[in-house]
């Protein structure tokens, strides 16, 4: 099929409309250290949370396409917000016509198949921003695969405008952390698994903690991400081959890069390179 990519070996896309992509990231590259990363943060129209699904899915459909342009055979959307919002549109309407030999991933399938055995109660808690939140995807897609689990939500519209600035430590933190815990844990109180669905949150960690209540087990997602992507790379060889393994990650932003290595450093703890693009 001649649709103009390139069909030799490339990078692992990663897709975020800002950064807590990079968590996620993160957590991808401490596993599978071998593979070229090539990371995209939309950050120019971040946040997504309180964009319509429309917006959200044609924001989304236009970074996939770029990062396929550049090489990527296959894309993991590393942001809660698109993978309700527009992963499955991408991959039932999109990819078909686009190269139906590539492959787009979400991050909150990987979390929903790990949790049954992350909770005895069958009670499960889910943090996310209004967006992840009001979509349910975390819901149903727990509810798919084990219907005996009780799923509750509640937004955090808080939480990360505190890490992205910097306030994550900070005193004024523990009010707005404490807020959302105490919520939830009064909505059910028979949760012992809290789902952080969004990746800014495993920043605020110390402070979740704090307030969380003995024997409720916190569930960040990037270790299981990337434990899902490490199987998936097992069971589909054909992609597999497709990607290459020079250990090399590449930054892209839509804003200032000046900002976003500001920013990835609260993320990563290490300096990095970044280089702008233009999206639509």
């Amino acid at each position: 099929m001649d649709n103009g990519l390139q069909s030799s070996p490339g990078p692992i896309g990663v897709f975020d409309s800002g950064y807590g992509g990079l968590t996620i990231l993160h957590g991808i590259r401490q596993l599978l250290p071998q593979y070229d990363y090539l990371y995209l943060g939309d950050n120019a129209r971040a946040p997504y949370g309180p964009r319509s699904f429309d917006v959200v899915y044609e924001f989304t459909r236009q970074a996939v396409v770029r990062l396929f342009e550049m090489g990527c055979h296959l894309v993991i959307l590393g942001c809660n917000t698109a993978s309700a919002k527009a992963l499955r549109t991408i991959q039932e309407n999109d990819l078909p016509s686009i190269d139906p030999q590539r492959r787009v991933l979400g991050i909150i399938r990987p979390t929903a198949e790990v949790i049954g055995t992350l909770t005895r109660s069958r009670h499960v808690g889910v943090l996310a921003t209004e967006g992840t939140i009001r979509s349910e995807s975390y819901t149903l897609e727990i509810q798919k695969l084990h219907p005996d689990i009780m799923v509750s939500g509640v937004a955090c519209p808080f939480w990360v405008p505190l890490v992205e600035y910097n306030e994550a430590d900070s005193p004024g933190a523990d009010y707005f952390v404490k807020k959302r815990i105490d919520e939830i844990m009064r909505k059910d109180p028979a949760i012992d698994a809290l789902i952080l669905g969004c990746t800014h949150y495993p920043l605020l960690m110390p402070k979740i903690l704090k307030y969380l209540p003995n024997g409720v087990r916190v569930v960040p997602q990037g270790e299981y991400v990337a434990e899902s992507l490490q199987q998936y790379l097992l069971r589909h060889p054909q992609i597999e081959q497709k990607c290459s393994k020079n250990a090399t990650t590449r930054y892209l932003t839509t804003e200032n890069p000046e900002k976003f290595k500001e920013q990835a450093q609260i993320f990563l703890h290490e300096p990095v390179e970044v280089e702008n693009i233009t999206l639509g």
